[in-house]
């Protein structure tokens, strides 16, 4: 299942990026890696968090609830790699096919965050080159990123349930969204 759909000759087909990425300067901001994540593959996150060092973060931003909670932020207490693993793994199926949340790890040890993002587009700060490093290794290349001009996301019914549990996961910290969280 994929959380993105793009038309294609009037027809809704499921989006998948090709495996590249790139990296994006702002002023006197550091630079951001910018990447795909090919089909949802919810081990590239995994993959990338290899860059850091524990104890991680993670903030999940839902944006569009189907029942499941508040729209808002919800801020995990600190948590080991092999937590923030078991986690991703529970939840992969529900991370890669459905589009109503965006998904955070930081470090605060490694200055590093990881944003895998509803349009399956991976947002890296910090160790740019660990970054890009993970990603030529595991068969990307350098490109920029497009998210289809007429695309629709996804909010499955059949991924509740693991909504409800992704919440119950965790002692979460919610938070209000912010106007950037907003569709």
């Amino acid at each position: 299942m994929h959380k993105l759909e793009w038309q294609v000759d009037g027809v809704w087909v499921p989006h998948s990026h090709a495996p590249v990425f790139t990296t994006e300067s702002f002023g006197d901001r550091p630079p951001r890696l910018l990447a795909s994540v090919p089909n949802g593959d919810a081990k590239l996150f995994l993959n990338l968090l290899d860059c850091l060092a524990p104890p991680f973060y993670l903030l999940y931003v839902l944006h569009t609830p189907r029942g499941e909670g508040e729209a808002g932020r919800y801020q995990s207490e600190s948590l080991e790699d092999d937590e923030v693993r078991a986690f991703v793994n529970r939840f992969s199926s529900f991370l890669s096919g459905d589009a109503r949340f965006d998904l955070w790890a930081h470090s605060p040890a490694a200055g590093g965050t990881i944003v895998w993002d509803r349009h399956n587009l991976i947002y890296g700060y910090g160790p740019i080159g660990c970054f890009s490093e993970v990603l030529i290794s595991s068969g990307f290349s350098v490109g920029v990123p497009r998210v289809p001009d007429a695309h629709a996301h996804r909010y499955r019914e059949e991924f509740d349930g693991d909504a409800n549990a992704l919440l119950s996961a965790f002692s979460w910290q919610h938070f209000e969204l912010r106007p950037e969280d907003e569709q």
